[in-house]
């Protein structure tokens, strides 16, 4: 058994050529059938591709994350923002994945701590997201995680444990059931007490690529 883990924290492409060719003829008003064949035989000869794949993990260009206000009540104050384009990449070949091989990207949050003043830390169980697949799964192999909402709930039902502990954004239970490339993102929503300390809070989010098989 082995595993990989790729890390990357928010602040491999293949290039296929395909050759195709068409006889070109020339022909005038009458043709005699015992004329010079005009077609033109194009060839090429294709070694086999002895790279192998990789399965990878890259986050779109970005600034961080401005949470902004939205959604407050007077049980809570929310905070909403979007999580960069998360691109997973598995250019292996069938015959490189082992029997069993399955992926996953997990985020974990620290806490939100105030850049002056004396205004207490946030932890991140009050940071929860709702994980979405922006990429079609042909076999439904690959499938976004379930939303995890902040400890005071946003009532949609999802557990309240926040992104305290490592929680799934993307994953696949078997590696060879699809391979190709899937863009995830989500949505971000802070959920602090209703009487939380004003000031500028920064926290960071680490999202990890884990194989195994």
């Amino acid at each position: 058994m082995k595993m990989n883990r790729t890390t990357q924290i928010l602040a491999a492409a293949m290039l296929g050529v395909a050759l195709t060719a068409a006889g070109v003829g020339v022909g005038g008003p009458a043709v005699a059938d015992d004329e010079p064949d005009n077609g033109i035989d194009v060839s090429v000869t294709i070694e086999p591709n002895t790279t192998p794949g990789e399965l990878s993990m890259t986050v779109a260009d970005n600034g961080g994350v401005a949470l902004r206000e939205d959604g407050s009540n007077a049980a809570a104050r929310q905070f909403v923002g979007t999580l960069p384009t998360v691109t997973v990449t598995d250019s292996r070949r069938p015959e490189e994945i082992p029997a069993g091989d399955f992926w996953a990207v997990v985020g974990q949050a620290s806490e939100f701590t105030a850049t002056s003043g004396s205004a207490p830390p946030i932890g991140p169980q009050y940071l929860g997201w709702r994980p979405r697949l922006l990429s079609d799964s042909s076999s439904g192999a690959v499938a976004a995680g379930e939303p995890v909402s902040s400890v005071i709930s946003d009532g949609s039902g999802a557990p309240t444990v926040g992104l305290q502990g490592q929680e799934l954004l993307v994953s696949t239970a078997n590696s060879a059931d699809e391979i190709g490339t899937w863009q995830v993102n989500a949505g971000l929503a802070l959920r602090t007490p209703a009487d939380v300390a004003a000031g500028e809070y920064h926290s960071t989010l680490t999202l990890s690529l884990f194989n195994q098989s």
